[in-house]
């Protein structure tokens, strides 16, 4: 590995956390390669501008996680099986945030479409009672449970894709998306919830129309990336 790889310095707390993530991302990435070594602990510390123990534990974490192997009197390297080791969801947790929408939004359309074409009436009961409490909860203010429906409903149409891998992923999306959507809400002066779309992709589901679905999932989606981006520009 060439030791001249560029990092971000560390402003923030919790130090091993980002130097685990910022080293993660580059085997994400594909920057670094199983078998290449990473660099030195010296060279580990000039770059992220931290101590030798925080750079020490962030590499024992890595190590632990099967991501990092040492070996005595050479340094320390990458392993040749790093793809299997990390849950997708804390995959999901270090990612940018607007990648995970880029691919929530692939795995969305794809899911409303299949909704349409295979729901049956108990999907279309959980729908519609999520749909219920999250209106009952926006009106009585109530942030959590209106948040919590919200995601109930849409793992509601990754049920009635009928679909199990997509049903697993979006499961693994969920938590992540509830995270930020709190994230949103909190800022977000006059958060839009969306109601008109998220009825009409109801309706579309229903009605079997599948084109009607793809395009309310999509309107959806595009509006809260849009108010994503104002809120990543806040922080």
């Amino acid at each position: 590995m060439n030791s001249k790889m560029s990092f971000q310095p560390l402003n923030r707390p919790k130090l091993v956390d980002d130097v685990v993530n910022q080293l993660q991302k580059k085997i994400s990435e594909g920057e670094m390669k199983p078998g290449d070594k990473i660099p030195t602990e010296p060279e580990l510390m000039q770059q992220f501008g931290v101590g030798r123990s925080t750079i020490r534990e962030a590499v024992r974490v890595l190590v632990h996680a099967g991501l990092l192997e040492k070996k005595q009197g050479f340094g320390t390297f990458l392993t040749a099986n790093t793809g299997m080791q990390e849950p997708l969801d804390h995959r999901l947790r270090r990612a940018e945030i607007l990648e995970v929408y880029e691919v929530r939004r692939m795995l969305e359309l794809e899911i409303s479409r299949l909704a349409a074409e295979r729901r049956d009436d108990h999907d279309l009961e959980q729908m519609r009672s999520a749909l219920d409490q999250r209106s009952e909860a926006l009106e009585k203010g109530d942030t959590s449970t209106y948040l919590n429906s919200d995601v109930k409903f849409h793992l509601s149409i990754a049920i009635a894709s009928k679909n199990s891998v997509a049903i697993d992923l979006y499961r693994s999306f969920s938590t992540v998306l509830l995270e930020t959507s709190y994230k949103l809400v909190s800022v977000q002066s006059a958060h839009d919830p969306h109601n008109l779309q998220h009825e009409n992709m109801y309706q579309a589901i229903k009605d079997k129309d599948v084109s009607a679905a793809e395009y309310w999932t999509k309107q959806n989606l595009d509006e809260t990336v849009s108010q994503l981006k104002k809120y990543l520009t806040q922080e």
